[in-house]
């Protein structure tokens, strides 16, 4: 199997598919260790889930930057673009469920004069 990358916000994770009975691996730890909220672990499993092969393939990610919700976009991305290369007939299922998309969104940077992005210094009369 070839490596598949996703990204989201700041974070960038690399998966690899095998077939296998199921288990989840984020840099080298299991999926319970590695994430502490079960939204964030549903989140990962979502395609999985979606196409009924949360049984049929082990998942191994490395991820990086960004925040915990950031890297379970990133990798439920990966391993969608991954299930495609297994199976392109999952594509219908994947783009209805809003899989295939890349959340592009990322902090915007700051600007001259001002205190962050948008917000400007308190204005004063005198």
């Amino acid at each position: 199997m070839s490596t598949i990358s996703g990204r989201r916000k700041e974070a960038t994770a690399v998966v690899r598919l095998k077939k296998g009975t199921g288990v989840v691996t984020v840099n080298k730890k299991s999926i319970d260790d590695y994430f502490g909220r079960d939204v964030a672990k549903m989140i990962v499993r979502q395609p999985l889930v979606l196409t009924k092969n949360a049984e049929t393939f082990d998942v191994e990610a490395k991820v990086q930057g960004g925040g915990s919700f950031g890297q379970a976009g990133a990798i439920r991305l990966a391993i969608s673009k991954a299930l495609l290369e297994v199976d392109p007939e999952l594509r219908g299922e994947l783009k209805k469920a809003g899989y295939l998309t890349r959340d592009s969104r990322v902090k915007e940077r700051k600007k001259v004069g001002l205190k962050k992005a948008r917000k400007s210094p308190q204005f004063s009369k005198r």
